[in-house]
């Protein structure tokens, strides 16, 4: 299962009744926190997630609204007496960017390890779950991001059996481990079944719309992507300064097959975002607007 809190909807500049952007999503004990407007640290406590199992940061972009919250956040982690080193992925630039915003945050009990983004698309493999990364297409570098949970195939009782494997090594072949005995080897193809349907994530804000996002977003549980204009007529801005409509995110998601879209990263001048979205189901049916704290909790599908 995978706990899933868009923390934030707004984009630019805080506002009394929106949260800049941040996302976090929770699994098997460990937290992922994707971007980290002013406030984020306030918006987890509102949530009554805590900050110390964050296992990795991952920012979009090195834009104000999505990274001016992390030394407060640094800080708020370090006075909850954090010790375990902090992973953070981003964009070129990711050691120097947040080093500077360090200057407030100078001492922290844990150590930062840093890993840049280099190519069109990378990953990274967790401890049970993946991060892809992939470029988008906005006024500066900027990623899009997917959150997988893979699901092996089922365990096979009878094919363990049938080639002696001991009991004692089943659970660590069905996590995925090949094990030694001796000079004997046995590895998880030999006990289990076609891979399964995991579970997909995939976020994206601050770009045009691609066809690099809609290939990754394929198939997606559910894709939380910008929209940044709801109103009509924005269509010249958004191409202007690289953003989304609510309409061309509605395409996208339709183009990916994905299961359900939230909008998010709101313009400040979009006051009520569902006010707009009658067009965009009708483009889109499930289609949901975001708003600060909405969650979800995704499954694994029956079988």
């Amino acid at each position: 299962m995978l706990d899933v809190c868009l923390l934030g909807c707004g984009g630019m500049m805080p506002l009394p009744y929106r949260s800049l952007t941040a996302l976090m999503a929770r699994y098997n004990g460990k937290s992922i926190l994707i971007d980290c407007g002013e406030g984020t640290q306030v918006a987890i406590k509102d949530k009554g997630w805590s900050f110390k199992p964050i296992d990795v940061i991952c920012f979009t972009h090195y834009h104000a609204d999505h990274i001016s919250g992390l030394p407060g956040l640094l800080l708020t982690m370090g006075n909850a007496e954090r010790t375990q080193p902090l992973l953070i992925a981003g964009p070129k630039g990711l050691e120097r960017v947040v080093n500077a915003l360090r200057v407030i945050a100078p001492e922290l009990p844990f150590p930062i390890e840093f890993h840049e983004w280099n190519g069109s698309s990378e990953q990274l493999e967790r401890d049970g779950y993946r991060i892809e990364a992939f470029k988008v297409n906005h006024n500066v570098l900027c990623y899009g991001y997917n959150i997988v949970i893979p699901r092996c195939g089922r365990f096979d009782v009878e094919r363990a059996r049938a080639a002696e494997i001991p009991q004692s090594y089943w659970s660590r072949l069905q996590k995925g481990e090949t094990v030694a005995e001796g000079e004997r080897v046995f590895t998880p193809d030999m006990v289990l079944g076609k891979e399964r349907k995991g579970i997909k994530l995939t976020y994206c804000t601050d770009s045009r719309p691609t066809q690099g996002i809609v290939e990754h977003a394929g198939k997606a549980d559910l894709f939380i992507c910008e929209g940044m204009y709801g109103e009509p007529g924005k269509e010249v801005k958004a191409v202007e300064y690289k953003h989304m409509t609510f309409k061309e995110a509605a395409r996208m998601a339709k183009q990916a097959d994905v299961q359900e879209l939230w909008l998010t990263h709101f313009s400040p001048s979009l006051v009520r975002a569902e006010d707009y979205m009658e067009e965009v189901r009708q483009i889109f049916p499930n289609s949901r607007a975001g708003k600060d704290r909405k969650s979800v909790e995704l499954d694994f599908p029956e079988e």
